[in-house]
């Protein structure tokens, strides 16, 4: 679900209000429907932030801490740190005399989206676990500050190092968060600080599986599982991993890295690894389960991959190791249970999926059928588009031999089985044949399929030759036939929209297994959220090491994105950040110059560095996640012939 803004124009006045949508499925396509029109929190209602200080406060008076209010929580964490303010310590109780002719507005600052991130990154406890993970050592800037840097700016503005010092930082209101100057922030210092953040991976994995859980109440018994693959640009020839293998970003002419991630069902991530270009998924699983045991313990939990990480190998693996399974199977395993689809004791889950088990000959396993009336209709529609694709390429095939042009049996052949791969769905819908026929003697009509061999016969006798012609068409020497195939046409009908799992676990119903195989969905949003929204890709470094790094500052971004649409679901906002953020971005900071006169001899400016007021809309969405904005950042005397900035 998502957030959508309406505007409407009524007795010469435009009201905007917010509203709550969500997409879903229907027969002509996806479709999109509201839920809910958003207004002021009822007296039932809690804010998101008072939901989730509530976890955190249980925490800690579990640990034995101070229970903190959610007031003082919130403060200490969404509430800048303290800046100069110049105006009570030099005039005190004493009115300043402005002269209002000169009051003006400079250096405007994005102060919404970056204030947000910074709060999340805190909430997170990132500031503080990589303060005590990163030994201290003579650097201007503390490490953990670069690392929050770099990650902010990867989880509001994705974009390289060289934008970050260029034009991202000094257009944000970040110097006022973290008190780094914009002169400070440079490409040499982010990258030194890629390089102190990777050796961390493992403790901020840790971390973040234990602070989520705190906050969200997260069950890691159920464990998605799936890899995807990252392109680079450049030679990358300092980067043993890069290599070329399936792209999943249809580029297969780069060099490419996989990276293999494990979320929970409601798309936490809690680890990741990165894989050389070319290795296939199935080799991956050994190395992912043991991690995953290493950094987290071991415990009986299920997995949850699709059909590209099967193998016996793997299942046996798993199995040895105590662990439980759902997994996808091929296609082509169906037709093991061609009788099972055609019996009609199906079980349905949601409107047009229908799921039956079916226990396997020894027992140990559980295979579950299902299908979809949905997924029938596409499936059928692909297989029809392969037909026609076959048959117009057939055709063109037939017009190549009847035209003499296409004359060696053997290059007929391979024409045909470039066809067939190409149209890989539908190479075994026709029974082609090529045949060599005998071309006829010139001034001689070709005999038809028809005609009797002393038809023909008579035929020649009657024909008296002609002279051969200069421009006389070359007579065709193959013949193209093809014939539908009845046995595949009947299969494709019945195994149309079906698909088949398979598992170990026990005593466990056919909806249940398939519900869950389901939910590695969320691992496929992952992987979309940090291609598409934090920009994963491509890749532009060329070390291994720093190329790790770049993955590491995504996964983080991720998680913070993740963490902001568990806040907002709570907060009866949805869980799509984009359209929150987008709205919060358009919060600013600025500076009011007021141009104060001491005495008659005396000038000075005041600068009052605010955050613009939020409009309703704005306010709405603030008051629903519990947050309320601070009004001032900080203030500063200064000579009104000098350019100091605080």
């Amino acid at each position: 679900m998502f957030l959508r803004r309406f505007q409407k124009r009524k007795n010469g006045k435009t009201h905007v209000y917010w509203a709550l949508a969500e997409t879903y499925r229907s027969g002509k396509g996806p479709r999109q429907r509201i839920v809910a029109y958003l207004g002021e929190l009822k007296e039932a209602e809690q804010s998101g932030w008072a939901q989730l200080s509530d976890k955190l406060n249980r925490h800690e008076s579990s640990s034995g801490k101070n229970r903190p209010s959610s007031e003082s929580l919130q403060r200490s964490l969404f509430d800048p740190p303290q800046c100069h303010d110049d105006v009570r310590s030099h005039f005190g109780s004493q009115p300043a005399l402005v002269e209002l002719n000169g009051i003006r507005l400079e250096r405007s600052r994005n102060f919404g989206d970056v204030w947000l991130a910074w709060g999340l990154w805190r909430l997170l406890g990132l500031d503080t676990l990589l303060r005590d993970e990163i030994e201290p050592g003579r650097e201007e800037i503390p490490w953990h500050v670069v690392a929050a840097i770099l990650t902010i700016a990867r989880f509001c503005d994705p974009s390289s190092e060289l934008h970050i010092e260029t034009t991202w930082y000094r257009r944000t209101a970040l110097e006022d968060l973290l008190n780094v100057p914009p002169d400070k922030v440079h490409t040499d210092r982010l990258y030194d600080g890629l390089d102190k953040l990777l050796p961390h991976k493992e403790a901020l994995e840790k971390h973040l599986k234990n602070r989520l859980g705190q906050l969200f109440d997260l069950e890691y018994e159920l464990l998605l599982y799936d890899v995807t693959s990252t392109y680079f640009e450049g030679q990358c020839k300092r980067n043993p991993q890069a290599k070329r293998g399936y792209s999943r970003d249809k580029r297969p002419d780069c060099l490419q890295v996989c990276i293999a991630l494990v979320v929970t069902t409601d798309g936490i991530p809690v680890g990741y690894e990165v894989f050389a270009g070319n290795r296939h998924d199935s080799t991956t699983v050994e190395e992912i389960v043991e991690a995953i045991e290493k950094k987290h313990g071991k415990a009986n939990r299920i997995w949850v991959m699709d059909r590209g990480m099967v193998s016996e190998e793997n299942l046996e693996f798993v199995r040895s190791r105590g662990g439980q399974y759902i997994v996808g199977t091929p296609k082509a395993s169906l037709k093991q249970f061609e009788q099972d689809l055609l019996e009609k004791n199906w079980e349905e889950v949601e409107k047009g999926v229908e799921v039956k088990l079916v226990p396997s000959p020894d027992g140990e396993e559980t295979f579950i059928l299902a299908r979809s009336a949905e997924r029938r209709e596409k499936e059928k529609a692909i297989h029809q588009r392969f037909l026609d694709r076959m048959e117009e390429g057939l055709q063109m095939i037939r017009k190549s031999m009847e035209s003499a042009r296409l004359c060696d049996e053997s290059v007929a052949q391979r024409r045909v089985g470039r066809l067939q791969g190409r149209n890989s769905r539908a190479a075994k819908a026709f029974d082609v044949k090529i045949k060599r026929i005998q071309p006829t003697p010139p001034g001689e009509s070709p005999a038809s399929d028809s005609q009797t061999g002393e038809e023909a016969s008579c035929d020649k006798k009657e024909t008296t030759p002609k002279p051969k012609s200069k421009h006389q068409k070359k007579q065709p020497q193959l013949k193209i036939t093809w014939e539908r195939n009845e046995q595949w046409a009947e299969w494709a009908r019945l195994s149309e929209g079906c698909y088949l799992l398979r598992s170990n676990l026990q005593n466990t119903d056919a909806k249940t297994l398939w519900k869950h195989y389901i939910q590695l969905t969320e691992a496929e949003w992952a992987f979309r959220i940090t291609k598409d929204e934090l920009v994963l890709r491509p890749i532009w470094h060329q070390k291994e090491e720093r190329v790790q790094a770049h993955i590491l500052v995504c996964f983080l971004a991720y998680t913070m994105w993740k963490t902001l649409a568990g806040w907002m679901k709570r907060s009866g906002l949805g869980d799509a950040p984009r359209s929150l953020l987008d709205e919060i971005f358009k919060i600013t900071s600025s500076d009011i110059v007021l141009p104060v006169r001491i005495d008659d001899a005396h000038r000075q400016e005041l600068r009052l560095r605010c955050v613009t007021e939020p409009d309703a809309e704005q306010k709405l969405l603030l008051h629903r996640l519990g947050l309320t904005l601070p009004k001032r950042l900080g203030s500063r005397l200064a000579d009104p012939n000098c350019s100091e900035d605080f």
